[in-house]
């Protein structure tokens, strides 16, 4: 095979996102494309004639290749994967999962924050464990915004994706032409071209109605996620349940489980129902109930504007027709979306939806499984609120993803390469064998790298504005305590916590002996004006001449930039207003880089810190202060600071003869021990299979009722 084909071929399987050999291959093509885009087809279409000729005469180089390449086809090809190995149901289990973004990789714009990088994460474990396991999601044509900072605040940039450059390929028919949809909207109906991206094992469909059959205006739907009002989100959740439905059909595929990741999905379930009833009209409410057996729902947000609400009108206008094709009684229909299924203003909402044609459904850490109870209550009033069928299966990461080089030279060499595709928990014990001074040496390394990250972040950033930029040059330390908060700029985040006593802030960055310094990154949301002007406030901060190139704001948040943010900073800041943070996910990829949490016991921080911790030297601080309702900030920045001056600064300079921390070191030890064995991704889509997947497949499997059973059965 010519290598162009080769290459060509290692660059559409995104295997090569958490496969360093292949991203380290890539970069040796074009170090400077590689860095200005982290698109293998991208930059493989931009390569000049003579450097193909300098790569095909370059033995080593090809000798690398097509190693990474025949590697790469045994893992694809692997018999003995987890799941293969465990015993299955009778009949093949097939999930298919239903996400409105998915984080892959920083080229596949298709992604804005947690829940994108979550399903991302999923996908790949879901990947390397063999799980058989498909994907629908919608394909953006403009994505979300890149972030820019001008007049000290946030300014939203979209850039159009050209399709033919990214590493995706167009589903077509036997006939060669097109694979699209079709599927009714309004009083007509919208087509969707059907994309596939390769996650390992894992297909990942993608819907993109930015074709020539259709109106300009239909076109739009897939223009941006999370853009446009009410409506354009209801056309996007359209086309992502409806829409995936009948792609994953016209593919041949036929799930027996579907996972609905967040309420965007719900149509999926409706359009479920559908396709079984067939031309049997008047049988919706029945082939739900059975049909719900082997939906799976996950549920990520206790905070009110995560939920989508539709209102009367526009649900009639879009789904009026859809619904009275299935001979639906309209109000019966609508009142899966409402509390009160008799007041016809009430708004249609997803997660009611969700919930209502789901067999199964959970939170996604412990105390959100909790707190989802008791927002949902009223969905079985005849319930006590223990008893709500709600669980939680606890959020994970996939380590392959997120851990950086220094630290994964340590892993392999001490814990064993096993760790990358394991279930074993036992095996992080062996992070305690990982030498004291090595451990540290990879730690300053990755705090170096971020360093020197961040000031180049910074000088391109400062260079538009045409401000001084000599400053950048020298800003961080690379062997001062780094502290860094990094998240979308929601309000009840709270990222200017620390803001509400500059003084006290300023004294500790300042401090000769013992400096501390902060990195902040992160998006508000483009119509979120309090997020934004939170985020505005940091940014001032970090103008103010007493701390500047000491606390500092990196924009243009993304995938790329996190990886260096969670890998190089001693301490990952989470201080969300409790219980709204679902789960989090970043403060775990710190710890499996050696990071240390400081954190509000909230989501994850609250099931680590009670469940998986080691008391003796705790992989961090939890920032508690008593509940005391309005003045709750002020409480947690008195806490958060005690914690800071007393505990924190002081256990990162105890250092011993040879400069190592050794107090320190130990709690490093235990974020690894303790906290990776467990909140890693790998187990967390086993407990999906163990306690969602197999259960639904199984209580789908089950032969429907006839009439005269479902008679007897009901006395």
């Amino acid at each position: 095979m010519p290598l162009s084909d080769t290459l060509r071929t290692l660059a559409l399987n995104l295997r090569w996102s958490w496969h360093h050999p292949t991203t380290s291959l890539f970069e040796r093509v074009s170090p400077e494309l590689w860095r200005d885009s982290h698109n293998p087809v991208k930059m493989l279409g931009a390569l000049t004639a003579d450097r193909w000729k300098e790569l095909e005469t370059d033995r080593t180089f090809v000798a690398e290749v097509n190693r990474l390449a025949a590697d790469l086809r045994s893992y694809l090809d692997e018999p003995q994967t987890w799941y293969a190995k465990r015993p299955g149901p009778d009949a093949p289990l097939q999930v298919a999962y239903f996400s409105a973004e998915f984080a892959i990789t920083e080229c596949l714009r298709i992604f804005s924050g947690g829940l994108g990088v979550l399903a991302g994460d999923h996908l790949k474990s879901a990947s390397d464990l063999g799980i058989p396991l498909v994907a629908m999601g919608l394909l953006y044509r403009e994505g979300y915004f890149t972030q820019e900072i001008a007049g000290g605040g946030q300014v939203e940039r979209y850039r159009r994706a050209d399709f033919a450059q990214l590493p995706i390929t167009m589903e077509r028919r036997t006939d060669g032409s097109p694979l699209r949809v079709t599927l009714p909207f309004r009083d007509s109906h919208v087509q969707a071209q059907v994309w596939r991206a390769d996650i390992g094992r894992v297909s990942l469909y993608l819907l993109d109605t930015d074709i020539d059959a259709n109106p300009p205006e239909d076109r739009r739907i897939t223009d941006r996620l999370y853009g446009g009002d009410n409506e354009h989100r209801l056309k996007q959740e359209i086309v992502l349940g409806i829409g995936g439905m009948r792609a994953l059909t016209a593919l041949g595929h036929n799930p027996s489980v579907i996972h609905l990741n967040e309420g965007h999905a719900g149509f999926a379930a409706v359009e479920r129902v559908r396709q079984a009833i067939g031309a049997q009209a008047g049988q919706f409410g029945f082939a739900a109930l059975r049909m719900r057996e082997s939906v799976v729902f996950t549920t990520h947000t206790p905070v009110p504007a995560g939920h989508d609400f539709f209102p009367t009108h526009l649900m009639e206008q879009y789904l009026g027709g859809y619904v009275w094709e299935m001979r639906e009684p309209w109000e019966r229909f609508l009142a899966l979306g409402r509390h009160d299924p008799n007041d016809r203003d009430e708004a249609f909402n997803m997660t009611l939806l969700a919930l209502r044609l789901s067999g199964r459904a959970n939170g996604v850490s412990r105390l959100h499984g909790e707190v989802s109870r008791r927002m949902w209550n009223g969905v079985w009033p005849e319930l006590a609120e223990e008893q709500v069928p709600i669980g939680h299966i606890t959020n994970g990461v996939h380590l392959p993803t997120w851990i950086a080089s220094p630290m994964e030279r340590l892993y392999d060499e001490w814990i064993g390469t096993e760790w990358r595709t394991g279930t074993n928990s036992a095996q992080w014990q062996r992070a305690l064998h990982i030498p004291r001074n090595d451990l540290w040496a990879a730690r300053c390394a990755q705090r170096t790298t971020l360093v020197h990250r961040a000031r180049a972040e910074l000088t391109r950033n400062a260079a538009p504005s045409g401000a001084g930029s000599d400053w950048t040059a020298s800003a961080l330390d690379p062997d001062a305590l780094t502290i860094v908060f990094a998240r979308r700029f929601a309000t009840y985040k709270r990222a200017t916590l620390l803001l509400s006593d500059p003084v006290r802030l300023k004294r500790l960055i300042t401090n000769a002996e013992r400096p501390v310094q902060f990195i902040f990154a992160g998006k508000a949301h483009p119509k979120d004006e309090p997020g934004k002007e939170f985020l505005r406030k940091i940014v001032e901060f970090s103008a103010d001449p007493d701390v500047r190139g000491r606390f500092v704001f990196l924009p243009g948040y993304d995938v790329n930039l996190a990886r260096d943010l969670v890998a190089g900073g001693d301490v990952w800041l989470n201080v969300p207003r409790r219980p709204y943070e679902a789960s989090g996910t970043s403060g775990m990829k710190s710890a499996a880089n050696g990071g240390l949490n400081l954190s509000i016991p909230d989501g994850w921080w609250a099931e680590a810190w009670a469940e998986h911790n080691d008391m003796a030297a705790p992989p961090g601080w939890s920032i508690e202060a008593p509940h005391i309702g309005e003045g709750q900030d002020a409480a947690d920045a008195e806490v958060l600071f005690s914690l800071l001056e007393n505990d924190v600064v002081p256990l990162f300079y105890d250092r011993n003869e040879h400069g190592v921390p050794v107090a320190w070191c130990h709690r490093m030890y235990n974020a690894l021990r303790t906290l990776s064995s467990f909140f890693n991704t790998h187990r967390m889509v086993c407990d999906y299979v163990e306690h969602a997947y197999l259960p639904a497949h199984r209580s789908g499997a089950r032969p429907a009722r006839s009439a005269e059973q479902r008679r007897h059965a009901a006395g």
